[in-house]
């Protein structure tokens, strides 16, 4: 992804909140382990370069791609009533070789 534009374009504002949280799950979990990648759930309208410029200046890892999946809302009953839940951007951030990134908050 090294086309793309560069870091200093970006407002750093922007890029604080472009990663909503992180998401821990099992199979988040095995992508980890597979693949040294890391998946956060990110705001709607986030590119893939926000993504990377974003995990790079909040985590000081060096990021070796972006993948993204839009994950449409269900429909969920509860009763009578019908609601749907929220539409989730997720993105896979591969970290390079020899990088790695703590999200349990204790030390390594």
């Amino acid at each position: 992804m090294s086309h793309g534009p560069n870091l200093t374009t970006f407002d750093e504002g922007r890029l604080m909140q472009v990663l909503v949280a992180p998401i821990v799950s099992e199979k988040a979990t095995m992508v980890a382990e597979k693949s040294n990648a890391v998946t956060f759930k990110v705001l709607q309208d986030a590119t893939k370069y926000e993504i990377k410029a974003a995990v790079e200046l909040m985590f000081k890892v060096e990021v070796k791609g972006v993948s993204v999946v839009n994950t449409k809302g269900k429909t969920k009953r509860f009763g009578k009533s019908v609601g749907r839940r929220d539409n989730i951007r997720k993105a896979y951030v591969t970290l390079k070789p020899g990088q790695e990134l703590n999200l349990g908050g204790e030390a390594a």
